[in-house]
């Protein structure tokens, strides 16, 4: 099984081509991404090498060996990945024009910029609608509700880019509170299928800090969708402005919001590693 390894912003994903998808197991993945026994990982990406019907797929797997809807890096990521191939879009070079990718949180449009360097996305809308994200209780734009969390109450507002997202504004973001809570609201039992967490320190009106405790991955330096996530939810706020600088312990990302809150986002993509995944690990992932 043939691999290739990219990071964004120091969230790093393996990906695999699909003539391997069948082989792919929730074991399997959760070795793969294992920091000791594996090769490393904060998820692995599985796609389609060729476009079909117009658009390339990509199915993306967490830690924990679930399935993923959606993820910022990993769409820039494995635009990269096509880019480097040199994939085929429409009769063009992914490196000559936008390509559209779909994933199980919906489509969304890509262009490799700057040499390989940044990819543009345009990740789609958000919603704030309880029943898109979804968060269990009555239909309603889920905006600065009270949550809560074991002896606090938060003040949330949850937003779906595809995948859901909890949004908590602090004074001071810090792994150690997003290690605390982060696990704790992603298993609340308002969240059906789970959450992201996003902890934001809005710095002015076009910037911002964030911390994250990611669904199935746990504590990461960036998230793609998490900043977007957080964008979406200070501009529904009024705390900053359309274009927002996201800063994260992995670096920085660059999110647009528009008027109706479709969201794009522009931010890197490096390549690691290629090579070979043994025999012997896919005998031990059973």
């Amino acid at each position: 099984m043939r691999f290739s390894k990219y990071q964004a912003l120091g969230n790093d994903y393996v990906v695999i081509d699909a003539e391997s998808r069948a082989l792919l197991t929730p074991a399997l993945v959760r070795r793969i991404c294992d920091r000791h026994y594996g090769l490393g990982a904060d998820g692995v990406l599985i796609g389609e090498t060729g476009a079909s019907a117009g658009a390339f797929t990509l199915w993306i797997w967490n830690p924990d060996g679930s399935q993923a809807e959606k993820s910022g890096n990993g769409i820039r990521i494995y635009a990269r990945y096509l880019w480097d191939r040199g994939r085929i879009y429409r009769s063009a070079l992914v490196a000559d024009e936008a390509f559209t990718v779909v994933t199980v949180g919906g489509p969304v449009r890509c262009q490799v910029r700057d040499a390989g360097k940044q990819v543009h996305v345009e990740m789609g809308p958000a919603s704030f609608d309880s029943e898109a994200i979804p968060v269990l209780g009555p239909r309603r734009e889920v905006v600065d509700e009270p949550l809560v969390v074991g002896d606090q109450v938060l003040r949330v507002t949850a937003v779906s880019i595809g995948n859901p997202h909890c949004v908590v504004f602090v004074d001071e973001p810090t792994p150690a509170l997003a290690q605390r809570l982060g696990p704790l609201i992603e298993h609340h039992p308002l969240f059906p299928k789970r959450t992201n967490v996003q902890f934001v320190q809005v710095l002015g009106r076009d910037r911002m800090r964030i911390e994250i405790w990611e669904r199935g991955a746990g504590y990461t330096l960036a998230s793609g969708s998490s900043a977007c996530a957080a964008a979406a939810a200070s501009v529904r706020l009024g705390l900053c402005q359309d274009d927002v600088t996201v800063a994260m312990p992995g670096g920085t990302l660059e999110i647009g919001v528009g008027v109706d809150f479709t969201l794009t986002m522009l931010g890197p993509a490096r390549r690691v590693a290629e090579g070979e995944i043994s025999s012997e690990l896919l005998e031990d992932a059973g």
